[in-house]
């Protein structure tokens, strides 16, 4: 089982947003019982809050599921316990390497990554409420991942 785990800094943005496009990504293609998908946060500010109101009107415009969830921080055993870390922005792969040290598999990645837009940030709408933008950024990294995963 491939385990993924996206990563932003507060766990009611932009990871969970990746994690249900995801997981929506994952169940049309009948892979549920071979990735599994969580998200996680690198600071301590949202820790036990829902998603953002407007990832929810989001996702909810995009008829992708959702359900509610309680923020949490990374920690360094889920190093140990997924196989990607997958960060929005170079702010989350600073703060990362602080929680979990060095990379030494490889398994940290900017969503982005996965695409032609290699090595670019996803903009956080806790900044920008462009949720569209952020939106359209996640579902093409996602796709990109699951490329990259061979499906």
């Amino acid at each position: 089982m491939t385990k993924i785990l996206f990563i932003c800094h507060g766990n009611i943005c932009r990871s969970p947003m990746a994690e249900f496009v995801m997981k929506k990504l994952v169940s049309d293609a009948d892979l549920s019982s071979e990735i599994l998908v969580f998200s996680a946060a690198t600071s301590t500010e949202e820790l036990g809050n829902d998603i953002h109101s407007g990832i929810r009107r989001k996702l909810f415009q995009m008829k992708i599921p959702f359900s509610p969830r309680a923020a949490r921080q990374v920690t360094k055993k889920d190093y140990a316990e997924y196989d990607f870390l997958i960060v929005m922005d170079g702010n989350n792969v600073r703060n990362l390497r602080r929680i979990i040290g060095d990379d030494r598999e490889s398994k940290v990645h900017k969503l982005l990554d996965f695409t032609e837009r290699k090595g670019q940030d996803i903009a956080d709408p806790w900044y920008t409420e462009n949720f569209d933008v952020t939106y359209e950024d996640i579902i093409d990294g996602c796709r990109g991942l699951m490329r990259f995963l061979g499906y």
